[in-house]
């Protein structure tokens, strides 16, 4: 850390290399904290989370008993145990809670006072936040599985939605109506997902085993679909022909900047593909257990080197490393199957739910003093060492922790001697 500062203060360093050493350190680090606790509101299965952007302050949660809930993240008390309460609910007694199980919910990108929740009750309610109330309401003819909204879009107010009926639909928040049906799949839409780079791209995901790709712009078809194969047809069986897993695929995320897309299957399998021409990159995540007959909630990491995938695995969180594919850790805590998980990006926070109804705060540990100053801290005779991941470029051993110091110094010394030179 010294070393980092020191680089830094000279000039001689990136700036975000510090960020990003730290994040990376914290999301290595990420623990259950027995200190914090999430109010337990729901009766049945935790569905979906999402925490907004905006203040990165509430957090969404959607159950199987038709409940939505807004937690307040913040910690007011300034004590080390404190609970995370619940500062409204759509429940039960609510004349306009959902009649079914709540499979999606979504902040608005822009804004805190509004999110969106779709339902097994074959409806897509958007709701002001302040009221509680549902601004709008959207009929679908079956089941809702999932809906996306886009996090950079600005020239269009697209909700994206898949449900039961093998289309998914696009509607439109400023008009209140469907707009516009992509049809390609055979199969349930299980998962939908807009581009972070270009406000047009969607993925979808279906139980057709298929990944499809679209611009919305256009009307003749999907862009491409997502082929585990890379189009070797030698490898593929006649019915494995342009398939992205070898069962259904419920599990859609792209990373930060938009050049991949991570998807999960039934196949028990996770794949890494580049979102611009489709091609798979064959990293090896090896076995992910996947036995949700739903949609799956997973997240990338923002701002690590090199970046993780969180996903659920049975009762835990499984963490990946993303472009190597090697398990990092285990994640376990909960009772029964875990259904989501979402990171808060700023403080590298993990929050996940699942069947025995809780929500899980997963915290990094405190950095130790003697590991910031880059120091051995002995205990009982052993030595601790420094996760490589956030060591710095200066101070590559223990004894070489004022190495920066040292080095910054000689480039004075250098300069004041020319200086003064004659």
């Amino acid at each position: 850390m010294l070393g980092f500062l020191t680089a830094r203060q000279a000039g001689l360093d990136d700036p975000l290399r510090l960020r990003r050493a730290e994040s990376t350190r914290r999301v290595l680090s990420l623990e259950l904290n027995h200190d914090r606790d999430v109010d337990r509101i729901h009766s049945n299965g935790v569905n979906t989370l999402d925490i907004e952007v905006i203040e990165g302050r509430y957090m969404l949660s959607g159950g199987a008993d038709g409940v939505i809930v807004v937690y307040d993240l913040e910690n007011n008390t300034k004590k080390p145990q404190y609970t995370c309460k619940a500062v409204c609910t759509v429940g039960r007694s609510s004349r306009y809670v959902h009649r079914f199980s709540v499979e999606t919910v979504q902040w608005y990108p822009h804004d805190t006072g509004m999110f969106v929740s779709s339902s097994f009750d074959k409806t897509m309610k958007v709701w002001d936040t302040e009221t509680l109330k549902p601004a709008e309401v959207f009929q679908f003819e079956g089941n809702v599985y999932c809906h996306h909204m886009s996090p950079i879009a600005r020239k269009h107010s697209l909700i994206a939605v898949g449900t039961k009926d093998q289309k998914v639909q696009l509607c439109d928040l400023k008009s209140g109506s469907h707009i516009h049906i992509l049809q390609g799949h055979r199969g349930e839409v299980l998962s939908v997902r807009w581009s972070p780079r270009y406000e047009h791209i969607l993925a979808t995901a279906s139980t057709d085993s298929r990944v499809l790709m679209w611009d919305v712009r256009r009307a003749s078809g999907s862009l491409f679909s997502l082929d585990q194969h890379n189009g070797d047809k030698s490898k593929a069986s006649s019915q494995a022909v342009n398939t992205a897993h070898n069962g259904r695929v419920n599990g859609l995320c792209f990373t930060e900047d938009g050049l991949y897309l991570l998807s999960t299957g039934t196949d028990d399998r996770m794949r890494l593909w580049n979102s611009a021409n489709g091609e798979n990159t064959l990293v090896n995540y090896g076995k992910v257990c996947n036995e949700s007959r739903k949609g799956l909630k997973f997240t990338v990491s923002r701002g690590c080197i090199p970046e993780f995938v969180f996903v659920p695995c049975g009762s835990s969180v499984a963490v990946y490393a993303l472009h190597t594919g090697e398990l990092v850790t285990m994640l376990r805590g909960h009772y029964n199957n875990v259904d989501c998980c979402v990171l808060h990006h700023d403080y590298q926070e993990l929050y996940s739910g699942g069947k025995d109804c809780n929500i899980l705060a997963w915290v990094p540990v405190l950095r130790l003093p003697d590991i910031e100053e880059g120091t051995v801290a002995k205990k009982g005779g052993s030595q601790a060492t420094v996760n490589p991941a956030f060591q710095d470029a200066w101070s590559t051993a223990p004894h070489e922790g004022g190495r920066g110091l040292t080095y910054c110094f000689w480039i004075l010394l250098t300069i004041l001697e020319v200086v003064t030179r004659p």
